[in-house]
């Protein structure tokens, strides 16, 4: 692995490490609200479609955001990068539509940017991993060759 290599592992490191955190804590908190009331950013065209009252979506929506921030923690990483960036979508469409709170939808979109920069990172990482394995099985003649050119 070389300098570059390290480099961009400890950028996957740490991206991994605060998104999935930060995607798990916010979920968690939603049944606490000890960070802000999280339904007043629903808007109120979610709200009147809603089958269910706002905390009891938000406490769903915690649910599922729990699971993304594992899934980011855990061997998932890709997928749940790539979730979570779909979802911030929604909570960006969300907080457009509410005519308010346009600061939290361009600091969400720069959140879903960096979850593809994690996913994507990710499918490198996933790409090193086979090349340096496909390497280590090939004949040593090969790998001698291989480091003249």
């Amino acid at each position: 692995m070389g300098v570059h290599d390290r480099g961009l592992g400890a950028a996957w490191w740490a991206l991994r490490t605060a998104l999935g955190l930060g995607v798990f804590l916010a979920g968690l908190d939603k049944f606490f609200n000890l960070l802000t009331d999280w339904t007043m950013y629903l808007s109120s065209a979610a709200s009147g479609v809603l089958p269910v009252a706002a905390p009891v979506f938000m406490r769903a929506a915690g649910v599922v955001e729990m699971a993304v921030g594992l899934a980011i923690l855990t061997r998932w990483t890709r997928a749940g990068a790539y979730i979570a960036m779909v979802w911030l979508g929604g909570i960006i469409a969300n907080l457009v539509a509410s005519g308010m709170f346009f600061d939290l939808a361009v600091r969400d979109l720069e959140i879903a940017v960096a979850m593809f920069a994690l996913a994507r990172l990710t499918e490198w990482r996933a790409g090193e991993a086979a090349l340096e394995r496909a390497v280590r099985g090939r004949p040593p003649e090969l790998e001698r060759l291989d480091a003249r050119a």
